[in-house]
């Protein structure tokens, strides 16, 4: 409100009696220390904002020679076509013959034995396929009336299990709303549609899919190492939260409306022996064995550079050049060109300079410094866990990673209206990401499950990739 002190002359605090001006001083001079402890500016770089909040374009580009070559291919380039298919592949094919020639005009006769060919594509026309059961109902000499029932499979509602499938992934997997799907199904595909019919069919998606999601939900506590996130998210007018578990086989997605650690203790329980990988977000405490996302420390510590205060520049720094080395280190080991023992030998000297960085930002007396320093010295174990457990990755990006998607589909529909469309985002994202990660097939694995749920079956499980 009032700026720095600098902001008020003798003249201007004349007006105000003198123990208004000692107190507008003393606040003067507090915001002057508080604004000198904000970074410059905040940016995906040294922050935990998205990318998404910084343009493309918004980055200096570094300014090149325009380049004298036209736009497109250039000569000599290799070209890129599309094979022919075979002849005995085709759906029709129609032989085209010249009758005269194209200078004297004479009658042409015979074969050529090597015709050019030339293919179209073309799609179809789309046209659902319509089954109709007739259920007779027949009167016995008894006087009793008996009416047929459904074949087993068969759905009691108007769709089956493809076109289920298929409307649920239009809304989950390609981020579609319920009256976009409803335009695309009735007017490209010719299906009779309503937005309030895709509610119903995403509910029985929901129905023929949560056996799977339970399934992988109570496999979670099992698990060796996990990478955890959360993202906020809408449940009608309620703010909520949609957390994320990645394991190595599968992924479980949950739509809470806390934050708290209550949700980690709901899902892992309190006998979770397993590792979490993520931000330093102090719900995920609870679990006791972390480590802390190396992407999130490098944004902090560049985030000191960015900062006006030279102390802190100074031991960004210091603290940027080893974690720059520590991540070449790591990657060497995940190309698969230093072995774990390797990793830690040549992670020693590191580990042992940044933990001294620490302490030093810890004992500076610097505000800023301070806090940050003694959180990261205190749960220093919390840095390097990587190093002594397989398949623990040095950051959380894989969590994040599986986040992306979701965000995406949040920000285009603004969360969820009601718990019933919450179960299905959980369900749909966690099947979709589930699989992902087991090179499965998507629309197949949802077609089986629905149709398993018309059968009465079993839906087939998620936890073992065929």
């Amino acid at each position: 409100m009032f700026g720095m002190s600098s902001m008020f002359t003798e003249v201007q605090l004349v007006k105000f009696p003198q123990e208004a001006q000692a107190i507008i001083l003393a606040m003067a001079a507090r915001i002057a220390e508080l604004e000198a402890l904000l970074p410059s500016g905040k940016t995906p770089q040294n922050s935990s904002l998205p990318p998404s909040t910084q343009h493309p374009h918004a980055k200096p580009v570094p300014k090149k020679p325009k380049s004298k070559k036209k736009r497109g291919g250039q000569p000599g380039h290799d070209q890129h076509e599309r094979p022919l298919l075979p002849t005995d592949q085709c759906d029709e094919v129609f032989s085209h013959q010249p009758t005269h020639c194209r200078r004297c005009d004479a009658k042409l006769t015979g074969q050529d034995s090597q015709p050019r060919r030339h293919q179209v594509w073309e799609l179809p026309m789309i046209q659902p396929i319509v089954t109709e059961h007739q259920l007779h109902r027949l009167t016995c000499s008894c006087g009793a009336t008996t009416c047929a029932e459904l074949p087993p499979g068969v759905s009691t509602g108007q769709a089956g299990p493809r076109l289920v499938a298929f409307t649920a992934l239009l809304m989950a997997c390609f981020r579609q709303s319920k009256r976009r799907t409803a335009l695309f199904l009735s007017g490209l595909l010719n299906q009779p549609c309503s937005t309030g019919w895709t509610v119903k069919l995403q509910t029985q998606a929901t129905a023929a899919l949560r056996p799977a999601y339970d399934e992988l939900a109570a496999e979670l506590p099992q698990q060796a190492t996990l990478g955890g996130d959360e993202t906020p998210t809408k449940e009608a007018n309620h703010k909520a939260w949609l957390w994320t578990f990645v394991a190595a086989t599968f992924t479980v997605f949950t739509i809470r409306s806390s934050r708290a650690a209550t949700t980690i203790r709901e899902l892992l329980g309190d006998a979770f022996a397993g590792a979490i990988s993520c931000d330093r977000a102090k719900m995920y405490w609870l679990v006791g064995r972390l480590q802390w996302c190396w992407a999130h420390l490098q944004r902090d510590f560049q985030a000191l550079i960015d900062s006006g205060d030279n102390q802190a520049k100074r031991l960004g720094h210091d603290l940027m050049r080893p974690t720059r080395k520590l991540f070449a280190l790591w990657k060497r080991h995940r190309d698969g060109t230093l072995t774990r023992t390797g990793l830690r030998r040549l992670m020693t000297p590191i580990r042992s300079e940044i933990e001294g960085l620490l302490l030093r930002g810890a004992f500076s007396g610097n505000r800023r410094l301070v806090g940050m320093c003694r959180e990261l010295w205190k749960h220093r174990a919390w840095l390097w866990l990587y190093l002594d457990v397989d398949g623990l990755g040095q950051t959380n990006n894989h969590s994040e990673r599986a986040l992306r998607h979701a965000v995406i589909w949040r920000k285009l529909s603004f969360g969820t209206q009601s718990a019933a469309g919450s179960r299905f985002v959980e369900t749909m994202l966690t099947v979709i990401e589930t699989c992902r990660q087991q090179n499965r097939h998507l629309f197949a694995y949802v077609t089986t499950a629905v149709e398993a749920h018309f059968a009465h079956q079993s839906c087939p499980s998620l936890l073992t990739n065929p």
